[in-house]
């Protein structure tokens, strides 16, 4: 009994112990969480105005703003989730309903798998290579095509999750009534995964917002306005690249500005993304 006892009291302990190191931890984690939340609004607030969103990226002391940039990111994320939802939603659904377990479909969901971890710049490099290097020329179209490549493997895997737990009846009740299958899932169970399928848009477009490294390969950067995507095009995280690095205060500001606008703009998505997956788990 004295045994069990000190066992008892041992396990209390140590359980005890791992409990206040997993809120140290988290407590770390949160500080250094709140610090870089606490500087990008400080900063980033700071170089906000009017001119932000009213004037293109300037020259060192002069006066501009942001909006080319913005503009720009707006033409490519969604240009390039426009490619992606064709060819993302498509996967998955094939995926889920055709292939299921076989070995064809096995090799592509790990080759998809491979690719939503795979680093960007890879991807930049690679579309380099194809669209920009034979061109003779950065393009938006390359970047948007590079920020597409980005978010197929997310909008694919998250559309094959949510097809597999949409109930086999739905399936046979279409089926039965001798609808072509194809059918059934555009008109049945792409409605009834609608919802999820939705939320992984949104976390591939809010990733795809902020990649940097496959623009600067793809699309550079123009300090002009322009909506030709046959040309390059500013963004908004190639401006953070460049301004942050830059030895004048006021770029720098633009810099923190860009960042901030972007932070603000995938948290959004991001937040509406979760209430969207509330929304699906409480029905």
């Amino acid at each position: 009994m004295a045994i069990s006892t000190a066992r008892i009291a041992g396990r209390r302990i140590a359980n005890g112990a791992f409990i206040a190191f997993c809120y140290f931890v988290t407590a770390i984690a949160l500080f250094f969480l709140a610090a870089i939340l606490w500087t990008l609004a400080q900063k980033g607030l700071a170089g906000i105005s009017v001119q932000t969103f009213t004037m293109d990226t300037p020259a060192a002391g002069s006066p501009g703003g942001l909006r080319n940039a913005i503009a720009g990111s707006i033409i490519m994320c969604l240009l390039g989730m426009a490619i992606a939802l064709a060819i993302g939603i498509l996967a998955g659904t094939w995926l889920a309903e055709y292939s299921r377990d076989g070995r064809y479909g096995s090799a592509v969901r790990f080759i998809n798998d491979i690719l939503l971890s795979a680093p960007s710049i890879l991807v930049g490099l690679f579309i380099w290579y194809l669209l920009v290097k034979p061109l003779h020329h950065f393009s938006a179209l390359a970047g948007s095509v590079a920020l597409a490549l980005v978010a197929v493997p997310v909008i694919a895997r998250t559309t094959e999750d949510v097809l597999r737990l949409q109930p086999t009846s739905l399936r046979e009740s279409g089926v039965a009534l001798g609808t072509p299958f194809w059918t059934v899932i555009r008109t049945i169970l792409w409605r009834s995964a609608g919802s999820g399928i939705l939320t992984g848009v949104l976390l591939a477009f809010a990733r795809v917002s902020g990649e940097t490294a496959p623009l600067l390969f793809t699309a550079l950067n123009n300090q002009f306005f322009t909506w030709n995507v046959s040309k390059e095009m500013a963004s908004l995280p190639a401006v953070m690249f460049n301004d942050a690095l830059s030895a004048y205060d006021d770029l720098q500001r633009l810099a923190w500005a860009a960042a901030l606008i972007v932070s603000v703009s995938v948290l959004g998505v991001t937040i509406i993304a979760r209430l969207l997956s509330r929304e699906q788990k409480s029905t």
